[in-house]
């Protein structure tokens, strides 16, 4: 049976979700395709339908998880709010839902040029996102919002990297916060 464009349009847009979750939460090695097109509700043989490969699958996944995170950003009434919902327990305890650059980091490095090319935009955007919210020129904004994101993707991968229940979890997102707050009132 044959499926109508808007279904397959669809579907792939439910891959992508599945995808960009799963490798946030799991990274990249620790997803099969399989597992993918079974939390889409697909079947595995459709996979090559909608992409040439699990790389091909990677780096779309990465562009939808980006997205996600610019549509996130832009609910945010000011930076302020922004930087407390990105360093927070709600945010390290959700990887599959929160920041591709603080759940992915360390896999893309491994990874071949095009799903580096993929990170690369979309944290690049994310760093204009935080520049345009900082007064200065836009030099000088864009290298304090360097040092921000470089400051809440660290403050998050290493609150993951301990266990939740240990203070030091939470000792990284709040002691961060504060860093960062500040930084933008001296803006």
């Amino acid at each position: 049976m044959r499926i109508s464009r808007e279904e397959a349009l669809q579907n792939r847009e439910r891959v992508l979700t599945a995808a960009s979750e799963l490798f946030r939460s799991r990274g990249f090695d620790g997803v099969a395709v399989g597992e993918v097109m079974e939390a889409a509700g697909l079947t595995h043989g459709g996979f090559y339908n909608h992409f040439s490969s699990k790389e091909d699958l990677v780096r779309r996944a990465l562009d939808s998880a980006w997205a996600d995170m610019a549509r996130e950003r832009s609910r945010a009434r000011d930076l302020p709010q922004l930087l407390r919902a990105y360093l927070s327990e709600a945010a390290r305890n959700a990887p599959g839902k929160a920041c591709p650059a603080a759940a992915l980091a360390g896999d893309v490095a491994r990874q071949p040029p095009q799903v580096k090319e993929a990170f690369s935009a979309g944290l690049d955007g994310m760093i204009d996102a935080i520049a345009a919210g900082l007064d200065g020129d836009r030099k000088t904004a864009r290298a304090k919002a360097v040092g921000l994101v470089a400051r809440m993707v660290g403050a998050l991968m290493l609150s993951r990297a301990v266990p939740n229940d240990d203070p030091l979890a939470s000792e990284l997102l709040r002691t961060n916060l504060k860093a960062c707050l500040s930084d933008v009132d001296s803006k």
